[in-house]
């Protein structure tokens, strides 16, 4: 995937979406920042990466920009890496 209308459009017709999301805390600002030649989308949030912090800002970020509720996004591997894999779900 490489910009955020294509995942709308996946969420839309299947229901759920796999991310792979790169993750670059203690940043300025939250914002997705890019793509990754493989297609993980680069993302940087403000919040430090100690006690789920950085995850939690990471799923309001996801939810703000793909208009998905906030419970229905979740981070299924790398908890504790900047590798992530979050499940967005209509």
């Amino acid at each position: 995937m490489g910009n955020l209308d294509e995942i709308k459009r996946e969420l839309a017709a299947k229901g759920q979406v796999h991310l792979r999301v790169k993750v670059t805390p203690r940043s300025g600002r939250s914002e997705i920042s890019g793509w990754l030649a493989d297609g993980t989308m680069k993302v940087r949030v403000q919040a430090p990466p100690e006690r789920g912090k950085a995850n939690e800002e990471l799923r309001a970020l996801l939810a703000r920009e793909l208009g998905a509720r906030l419970s229905r996004i979740s981070v299924t591997a790398g908890t504790a890496s900047p590798l992530k894999t979050v499940l967005v779900r209509s």
